[in-house]
């Protein structure tokens, strides 16, 4: 079936941001700054938590892991976004599109997962501190990890397989400036209606799960931080604080992109520069400028520079 969709469509054209070419030679300083941001300050975090001793704990380790996803969540759209803003036209093969349909899936995926690890970890370090080092040892740590990849995997193995058994045999351009699968779905030459459902339930039904697991993880964090804390502005209330932030930025745009049901371009184009280049970059902005043990790792790493 996929040789026989690349035999008639072998490439798709984007519509991009805007079509003004003014505006695109303006938008594309910017871009490429919040992507050389993104990379840098993710891939710093990452090396800070594996070169810091004192940071070798499950938080931080979970901490590397995000930066990570979120790097390669950014690094899947946003450079082709860049290169595109210099280009009149926006191509992208068959198979550059399914793979970036897939990596997409995974990265945000894993991500929401991943997330829900975070709220784990800081739900028995708080609410059960005693039993911490026992609970969130390396090898549950690692097992944790492991999971939230192999669910990411699984969800963008049964979006893309969906989407591969699709005829595509004429319109091939797309209104966003990356494959997107309700994008996608509406050059088909076949009725996706019922396939848009099962897809957006596929997604939706990851991302309520996820969000709603972090909803009362935190809620009983927060309530557990409140009764045993004499003063609301604790460490762990601080930190909580952060990881809520990161949550609502993320799951956010994702949310309203596939459970709202009315489609209007413009947000739908904005929401999504929002999670794929936006969202990557605050997060290690966020956990840096709130978190201590962080801040004292650079003042160290700066003074020894």
């Amino acid at each position: 079936m996929e040789e026989a969709n690349q035999s008639v469509v072998s490439e798709f054209i984007f519509q991009g941001l805007c079509t003004s070419r003014e505006l695109q030679i303006f938008l594309l300083l910017p871009f490429s700054t919040l992507y050389l941001m993104t990379a840098v300050g993710n891939l710093f975090v990452m090396i800070l938590v594996i070169t810091d001793h004192r940071l070798h704990s499950p938080m931080y380790f979970l901490l590397a892991n995000l930066s990570f996803i979120d790097f390669c969540l950014s690094s899947v759209t946003t450079p082709k976004l860049i290169i595109d803003l210099l280009k009149y036209s926006k191509t992208i093969s068959f198979g550059g599109c399914m793979s970036q349909i897939l990596c997409v899936h995974l990265f945000a995926g894993g991500e929401m997962v991943l997330l829900v690890t975070m709220a784990y970890d800081r739900y028995v370090a708080i609410c059960r501190p005693l039993h911490y080092t026992s609970i969130m040892d390396t090898q549950k740590c690692i097992w944790l990890i492991f999971i939230s990849w192999i669910i990411g995997f699984v969800h963008a193995m049964s979006q893309l397989i969906l989407i591969l058994e699709l005829p595509f045999c004429g319109p091939r351009v797309i209104d966003s400036f990356f494959c997107d699968i309700p994008l996608v779905m509406k050059l088909a030459c076949v009725n996706t209606d019922t396939l848009g459902i099962v897809i957006n339930a596929d997604s939706g039904v990851l991302a309520t799960t996820c969000f709603i697991l972090l909803l009362i993880s935190y809620t009983y964090i927060l309530l557990t931080v409140q009764l045993h804390s004499k003063d609301g502005s604790s460490k762990a209330l601080s930190t909580c604080t952060s990881h809520i932030i990161v949550v609502v930025l993320f799951f956010g745009p994702v949310i309203f992109i596939y459970l709202w049901p009315v489609s209007i371009t413009w947000v739908d184009k904005f929401l999504a520069v929002f999670y794929s280049v936006i969202t990557p970059l605050l997060n290690p902005a966020i956990y840096t400028l709130r978190n201590k043990d962080i801040r004292n790792a650079i003042k160290k790493l700066i003074n020894h520079m």
